[in-house]
């Protein structure tokens, strides 16, 4: 999809990533072209093994490409040593993980500190802008509790918030509601959209077109290739 006076923030250029088992050369990536624009909120969709996953790793700086090129606000990512993604991840991308990754030997205002411990971040302001960003997710109250004090929907709020408190260009978002009941799932998604809303740019992955759908576009991927790509009401109308 092309954008008029949207500046692009994920630009991938015919993306490859290529594995090898034995003498059989498996494409996981293969040949993926895909712009996303700041502001934007995409969800993108494939089953297990469709390359997906794969996909999500490169966009969020966690690997790179075997061919391609692979752009992430104007910075060229595609052949950055460890060191040099890992500072990627921790300045521009805010993950949020199906299965929270919370550490239990710290209260829920330390886990949202961690990023900004590992990004330099002086004591005092870090836990000035850990405690806005718990106050965003409505857990302010909640600072000094432990991963296991807190539900499920308030463990992905906990993980949404240390997220947030980077200011990340890129919030990554991995089946955020894998793990959640129903109604716990759609507090999350609701709170996604009301990130989005605010100016977020966020990139969602999922295995589930229903969760698809609470995107305002979606990226269909099978087979290591895109085979759809447009808005969310012209993707729910081929469902």
């Amino acid at each position: 999809m092309e954008e008029t006076g949207r500046a692009p923030l994920i630009e991938l250029r015919d993306i490859y990533k290529i594995y090898y088992m034995g003498d059989e050369e498996v494409h996981a990536n293969d040949g993926i072209s895909l712009t996303i624009y700041k502001g934007e909120f995409v969800a993108i969709v494939g089953k297990s093994g469709s390359g997906k996953s794969t996909l999500m790793n490169i966009i969020g700086a966690l690997d790179v490409p075997t061919e391609g090129e692979y752009y992430l606000d104007g910075q060229d990512v595609s052949d950055m040593t460890d060191n040099e993604l890992a500072e990627i991840r921790n300045n521009m991308i805010g993950f949020i993980f199906q299965q929270y990754n919370l550490l239990p030997k710290m209260n829920i205002l330390e886990n949202v500190e961690l990023p900004l411990l590992y990004a330099g971040m002086d004591a005092v302001d870090r836990r000035e802008r850990a405690m806005e960003s718990l106050d965003r997710v409505g857990l302010k109250e909640k600072w000094k509790n432990y991963p296991n004090q807190l539900s499920g929907g308030q463990q992905q709020r906990a993980s949404i918030a240390r997220a947030l408190a980077g200011d990340p260009s890129l919030i990554l978002a991995d089946e955020p509601t894998g793990a959640l009941d129903s109604k716990t799932g759609r507090e999350v998604l609701d709170f996604l959209k009301k990130l989005n809303r605010e100016g977020n740019t966020i990139v969602m992955i999922t295995h589930d077109s229903g969760i698809a759908l609470e995107a305002k576009r979606v990226v269909r991927i099978s087979d290591g290739k895109i085979n759809f790509d447009g808005d969310v009401k012209d993707y729910a109308a081929i469902l």
